[in-house]
Parts: C-alpha cells; structure tokens; sequence
C-alpha cells in the first residue's frame, strides 16, 4: 500500500503544482514575446487574488510605465531630429541660392550661416543637459548659492547682449542650497524667455519668506493662455508663432527649468503677470 500511496501523493502533487504554476508559464511566454514594438501587451491576469495574481498586476504596471516612457522618448527624439532638421535646411538653402547667384553677398551669407550654427549649438547644449539629467546618479553638487548674486549677473548678461529693459527694484537677499552652474542655468532661461516675448520690460523679483526662496520673472508680452499653462514646460513646446527658433528658443529652455527647479526640491509655475503677460514663478528652499 506504501508504493500506491507514495505514487498517488506524487500524482496529487504534480497536478497541483502544474495547476498553481501554470499562469506563471503564460505570463512567461506572453512576456517572452514583448518587445519594444508591442508594448501595449499585458500579461494575462488570473484574477485568482493571491500572490501569482499580484505578480500579473505588478508586472502590467511595469508595462505601462515602459510604455509611457518609451512613448516619450520617442516623441522628443522625433521632435528633437525635427528640430535640428530645420536650421540646417535652412543653411543648405541659403547656400545653395548664394552658390547659383551671380552676385552673392558672403557677408550676409556668413551672418545667416552663423545664426544657424549658433541656433544648432543651443540646441545640442540643451540636449545634453535633458539627456544628463535623465541619470539617477547626477545629482547637482550642493553648496551655498547667492541666488540674488546670479540674477544680478544673468540680467547683467542679459542687457548686454539684447539691451533689453529689466527691473530688479525687488530683487532681495535669498541663499539656497545648490549647484551654481545649474541655478545660473535656470535664471539664464527664464530671463532669455522673458526678453523674447516682452514688448518692453522685464521684471525680477526675489525675496525669502520662512524657509522658502521666491524668483519671479514677469514679462509685458502676449502672455500664456491658462490651459497652456502646464504644457508650456513639455519638451519641444512652442504656444505660437513668436515662440520660434527665429527668435532664438529652441522650445527646451523651460522644460530645462523645470527639471533644474526639481532636482534642487523646489518647483515652478507659470502665471499671469500683473503687466497682462507671462509670470514664472520659481520655488527653492531657502538655505537656514
């Protein structure tokens, strides 16, 4: 009877464990057969409310996490090979017309040429920045910043380059915690989209309140419309025709911003300005 009972025990169990494992099998080849081309594929769930079917959900949640990164990446390297496509297009016209042309004027040929080289060059720069900071382990190196010392050399910068009007009658002490290189980055964004679209000031205010530091940057310009006032930080943005690269942007400045103000626990937001244009408001804690 030993032998018969062993032998049954046996059967008995094979069965059972085939049974309890056979949605792990499924899950297994459904995953087997996953690829970045079908993501939108799920493991089947055998809704059986133990731990295999913990495992199916957690699993599908992975998939539409990998699914809405992918879905972003590549969207912003689509939109990043356009916009890289768009100036030398144009440099290759200008040549190719100069080149035929009789009279060809090298001066106006170069300065067109160079306008285009530097818009390229930005847009590489930023780039490299977004793809930096995509890494876990690049962190901003932290030490003590006088933010109200970067925003007097940023406007400084500013005037000399575009001679463009900045008040800065309320910019007051603030310290933070954080990488200069990088706060510099972000001041330098926001006052360069300031100066785009105002039509004739751009103000700055900066000032600690308990242990928050405040940067706002207002313009006198056209303004951001409330429901863009989210989607104007996306990658690749542009609202209308005066936020173009023929101005200068390449649609990642703000999106710099909002992962410069991130990585540092602060945050930033758009606004109206009292002016009637665009306010950012930027967020960091303030250094006790």
């Amino acid at each position: 009877l030993i032998p018969i009972v062993v032998a049954a025990l046996g059967v008995v169990v094979w069965w059972l464990v085939g049974r309890t494992l056979r949605p792990v099998e499924q899950m297994r080849q459904e995953v087997a057969e996953i690829s970045l081309e079908r993501l939108d594929r799920r493991v089947p769930d055998p809704e059986t409310d133990d731990e295999i079917d913990r495992l199916a959900s957690t699993m599908n949640e992975m998939l539409d996490r990998l699914e809405v990164s992918n879905d972003r990446l590549q969207r912003f390297v689509a939109d990043a090979s356009h916009e890289q496509r768009s100036p030398l297009t144009r440099i290759r016209a200008t040549l190719e017309v100069d080149l035929a042309a009789a009279d060809t004027d090298l001066d106006e040929t170069c300065r067109g040429v160079l306008t285009e080289t530097i818009a390229i060059q930005r847009l590489v720069d930023d780039l490299l920045f977004l793809a930096r900071q995509q890494d876990p382990h690049a962190l901003p190196r932290r030490r003590p910043v006088d933010l109200d010392v970067v925003v007097d050399a940023e406007v400084e910068r500013l005037r000399d380059e575009t001679g463009a009007a900045v008040d800065m009658t309320a910019v007051t002490a603030g310290l933070v915690s954080g990488d200069p290189a990088q706060l510099a980055r972000l001041v330098r964004n926001l006052l360069d989209n300031a100066a785009r679209h105002a039509r004739d000031l751009v103000s700055v205010s900066l000032g600690q309140t308990d242990d928050v530091v405040t940067l706002t940057v207002d313009d006198d310009g056209p303004g951001v419309a409330p429901e863009d006032r989210v989607r104007v930080f996306d990658r690749v943005t542009r609202l209308d025709e005066s936020r173009s690269t023929a101005t200068g942007g390449t649609g990642l400045g703000l999106a710099i911003v909002r992962d410069i103000a991130g990585a540092h626990g602060g945050t930033v937001r758009c606004e109206s300005a009292p002016s009637g244009g665009a306010r950012f408001e930027v967020q960091l804690s303030a250094l006790e």
